[in-house]
């Protein structure tokens, strides 16, 4: 089986891509309006009319809400990293993999895995107010994942290769 062009591993790919862009975007409508919803809601279930007061926002769908927001967010990374990856993949399936554009892609999916992280975190955080250790236990939300910072080196350097592939690919063009 080819790697490139129609009928190959990349166009293989890039399907599973667009399912799980598809997936990512159907559970993200679903949580971010019971979310958020829940989040409005949570002030007038504690008896506290007015959403400003911060003690309306400790009631037992706070935490809850929280998760969902987090889960949201985490979401809409998980969307953008995909939306990159599958227009490189489409390039890939072209069979023209060295295209300018591609490089901001690649960047661009470094930058949405820092976020991807981060927005993790965020999550982490929810789950953890939503699960509290017992007396005495402490943990942090906030984790160094050295698998994700490796994973967003490698995305930058691949960056680079496809950077100086396109450049190399305009100089032969210019050449012939």
């Amino acid at each position: 089986m080819r790697a490139l062009g129609p009928q190959s591993v990349s166009s293989f790919l890039k399907s599973a891509l667009d399912v799980a862009h598809g997936v990512a975007w159907i559970v993200a409508g679903i949580s971010a309006p019971i979310g958020l919803g829940i989040l409005l809601l949570i002030p007038f279930s504690s008896g506290q009319a007015p959403a400003f007061l911060i003690n309306a926002y400790r009631g037992p769908l706070a935490p809850l809400a929280a998760v969902l927001i987090a889960l949201t967010f985490n979401l809409a990374a998980l969307i953008f990293i995909l939306e990159q990856l599958r227009k490189v993949m489409g390039a890939l399936t072209e069979g023209d993999p060295f295209r300018p554009s591609n490089v901001g892609r690649l960047r661009l999916i470094g930058l949405g895995l820092i976020g991807l992280q981060v927005t993790a975190d965020l999550f982490r955080a929810a789950l953890n107010w939503l699960a509290p250790l017992s007396r005495g236990e402490s943990r942090s939300p906030w984790s160094l994942d050295l698998t994700a910072g490796f994973a967003v080196l490698v995305v930058f350097v691949l960056a680079e290769v496809f950077r100086e592939g396109a450049r190399l690919r305009r100089e032969a063009e210019l050449t012939i």
